[in-house]
C-alpha cells in the first residue's frame, strides 16, 4: 500500500443511482476516453446498486421492511426467506442486464448465488439456536445486520470488476467484507492488507464499500458506512484528492424545487459547509467520512457522473469564500419540533442535560434547538411513531413541564462566509414578500448557516424565497457592479 505522505492517486466513490447506471459510469468515470497508464493511479469504492441495500435491510426513507426487518421481526420465517429469494432474483436481473449472455453472468450469477445461500443458511442457523430458549435473538441482530448489508457492495464491486476486465482494464476485486473469514481485525489493517499488493500504476482496485471490523461498520456509521470506508481508504493511503461521483451536482439549491435554469454548482466551499449539510441530511458527505478528510486535509470532489465535463465542487478545510455570500440554501422536511416548559427551570443550570438523555434513549436526533428562561425547544430529526413515547418518558420525569410538539420544517441558508451585512435581514424580508410565516430563526456568530424554522406545508416556498433574495438576487447585483466597474 502506498505511504502516507501525499501521492499521484486518487481514491473515488461511486454511489449507489450512479453504479446502476452501468454505461453512464463506465464512459464518465471508470474508462471515459482513458487509455494506458491513465487508466491507473485510481482507487475507486463501491456503494450497492440502487434498491439492493434497502431489499436486505429496509428502504431507506419508507422504511418498508427487507431481509433483516422481517428477520428481527421473527414473526413468520417465510416472509424472511420469501424477501432473500427476492433480493437473489433481483441481483439475477442486474446482472443479465449487465452482461447479456456473456459468459460473465454465469460468473457472476454464480458468485451472487454463493453469497445468498450462505446468508440465508446463517439466519437459518440462527433462528435454529434461538429456538432452544438459552439463547437470545437479540445477541445476533448486529451481526445478521453487518452481513446482509455487506453483500449489496460485495455484488456490484464483483460485477464492475468483471466488466472492467472484458474490456482490457487490470481491474481487481478488493473483498473487504470478510466473507468466510475469521480473522479479526480493525478496519485500518483491513485495508492496509487488501491493498497491499497492488501497484496503483498499473493495476485498478475496485474496493468493497463495506469493511468488517470490531463493533460493525453499519453499527457504527449506519447507511453511511460506505463513505466512511472511502474516507479511511483515502486517508491511508495518502490521496492528493478524494472524489464522489453521485447523480446531482452539489448545487445552490435543489433543483426540482427551484429549478433547474436557475441553480448552480455551488464550485467551492469548506468542510464546515458539508457538515452543515449532513446535519441536514442532505447526501453531500457522510460527517465521519467528513471528518476524516479534513483532519487529514484533503480535499474533497463532488462530481456529477452525468456531466463529466464540469469539474463538480471542491471542498477543502481553510476555504472561505472572498466575498460574503449564501453558497446554498437547503430544506428538510418532517421535523418535530418539541417545545418544553417548565417554569422552575429558570436560574436552573444544566436543567437540558436530563431531556437530552430521554431523546438519546429513544434513539432521537437533535438537528438544532433553542431555548430561554424556562422553555427549550428541541427540533427533532424522528419517525411519528417516536414522537409520543418520548413525550410520555418527558411528563413522567418532569410532571410541572407543559411539553408541546409541531410538525414543521427547516429550512437553512449556508455558506462559508455568511458576515454579509444585512444578510438576514434580506431573508427575513423575502420570507415575509412571500407571505411564510417565520416561527424561528437560529443564527451563530460563527456564520457558516441561519436556519429558518416554518409550516411543514411552506417549505418549498421558503427555498425559491430565499434562493431568489440571497443567491439569484445578490449574484445579479455583482455582475452588475462588476461590469460597471470595468467600463
Amino acid at each position: 500500500m502506498p505511504n502516507r505522505e501525499r501521492c499521484a492517486h486518487t481514491v473515488e466513490k461511486i454511489g449507489g443511482t450512479s453504479i446502476s447506471n452501468t454505461a453512464a459510469v463506465l464512459e464518465n468515470v471508470l474508462i471515459g476516453g482513458r487509455k494506458g497508464s491513465a487508466l491507473y493511479n485510481r482507487i475507486f469504492v463501491l456503494s450497492a446498486y440502487n434498491g439492493i441495500t434497502d431489499r436486505l435491510l429496509e428502504h431507506k426513507t419508507t422504511g418498508k421492511p427487507g431481509i433483516y426487518a422481517l428477520f428481527a421481526r421473527l414473526r413468520s420465517r417465510s416472509a424472511w426467506v420469501e424477501a432473500v429469494a427476492e433480493a437473489h432474483r433481483e441481483m439475477r436481473r442486474i446482472n443479465a442486464e449487465i452482461f447479456g449472455s456473456s459468459p460473465e453472468r454465469r460468473v457472476a450469477d454464480d458468485f451472487v448465488s454463493d453469497r445468498i445461500e450462505g446468508v440465508r443458511s446463517c439466519l437459518l442457523d440462527i433462528q435454529r439456536v434461538c429456538s432452544y430458549g438459552h439463547f437470545r435473538l437479540e445477541e445476533y441482530l448486529n451481526a445478521a445486520r453487518e452481513i446482509l448489508a455487506a453483500q449489496g457492495e460485495a455484488h456490484s464491486t464483483h460485477n464492475t470488476v468483471l466488466l472492467l476486465k472484458t474490456l482490457g482494464v487490470e481491474a481487481i476485486f478488493v473483498d473487504m467484507t470478510g466473507w468466510r473469514d475469521d480473522t479479526e481485525m480493525s478496519l485500518d489493517a483491513r485495508i492496509g492488507t487488501a491493498l497491499s499488493a497492488i501497484d496503483l500504476s498499473k493495476q485498478l482496485p475496485i474496493v468493497t464499500g463495506y469493511g468488517r471490523c470490531p463493533g460493525g461498520l453499519m453499527r457504527l456509521y449506519g447507511r453511511g458506512y460506505a463513505e466512511a470506508t472511502f474516507a479511511r481508504v483515502a486517508v491511508l493511503t495518502g490521496a492528493r484528492e478524494a472524489i464522489i461521483h453521485k447523480e446531482f451536482h452539489l448545487s445552490t439549491a435543489d433543483p426540482k424545487i427551484v429549478g433547474i435554469e436557475r441553480v448552480r454548482v455551488i464550485g467551492r466551499t469548506n468542510y464546515d459547509v458539508a457538515d452543515q449539510l449532513a446535519n441536514l441530511e442532505l447526501e453531500a458527505i457522510h460527517w465521519a467520512a467528513a471528518k476524516e478528510l479534513r483532519r487529514s486535509n484533503i480535499p474533497l470532489r463532488i462530481k456529477n457522473t452525468f456531466d463529466p465535463d464540469c469539474d463538480g465542487t471542491v471542498i477543502t478545510r481553510g476555504y472561505v469564500s472572498e466575498t460574503p455570500r449564501a453558497e446554498i440554501v437547503v430544506g428538510f422536511r418532517g421535523v418535530y419540533a418539541l417545545e418544553f416548559s417548565d417554569q422552575d427551570m429558570a436560574g436552573v443550570i444544566g436543567y437540558d442535560a436530563e431531556i437530552l438523555q430521554t431523546l438519546k434513549a429513544h434513539a432521537v436526533r437533535v438537528i438544532t434547538k433553542t431555548s430561554n428562561a424556562n422553555t427549550i425547544t428541541h427540533y427533532l430529526a424522528a419517525v411519528p411513531e417516536a414522537i409520543a413515547p418520548v413525550v410520555k418518558a418527558l411528563e413522567e420525569k418532569f410532571p410541572t413541564s407543559s411539553i408541546a410538539t409541531r410538525k414543521v420544517s427547516i429550512v437553512s441558508v449556508i455558506g462559508s462566509a455568511l458576515n454579509r451585512q444585512s444578510l438576514t435581514a434580506i431573508a427575513v424580508r423575502a420570507l415575509a414578500d412571500a407571505c411564510i410565516e417565520v416561527l424561528g430563526v437560529h443564527q451563530l456568530m460563527r456564520n457558516v448557516d441561519i436556519i429558518f424554522i416554518v409550516d411543514e406545508v411552506r417549505l418549498d416556498d421558503a427555498v425559491r424565497a430565499l434562493h431568489s433574495a440571497l443567491i439569484e438576487d445578490i449574484q445579479r447585483l455583482t455582475a452588475q457592479a462588476s461590469a460597471a466597474r470595468s467600463r
